[in-house]
């Protein structure tokens, strides 16, 4: 990734994105309804989701939590 498209990605950030460090601490709430429910986890964690859609990281550890809650144990 270039410089340009980093700066472009940041100045165009959702103003609801709550950052990764508030992320992370609803990040278990959000996957508990977004098992069941993924459009009520983005209308009830808004500011979650929006930053979902723009980090990488945080949305990877998204998938491993439900992954984790959604895949059959042995």
């Amino acid at each position: 990734m270039n410089g340009l498209s980093a700066l472009d990605r940041f100045l165009h950030t959702d103003p609801e994105d709550v950052g990764c460090g508030q992320a992370m601490e609803l990040l278990h709430l959000y996957a508990e309804l977004a098992a069941t429910n993924a459009e009520a986890a983005a209308e009830r964690y808004r500011g979650v989701a929006a930053h979902l859609r723009d980090c990488g990281p945080c949305k990877e550890d998204l998938e491993g939590l439900l992954a984790a809650m959604t895949e059959p144990r042995p």
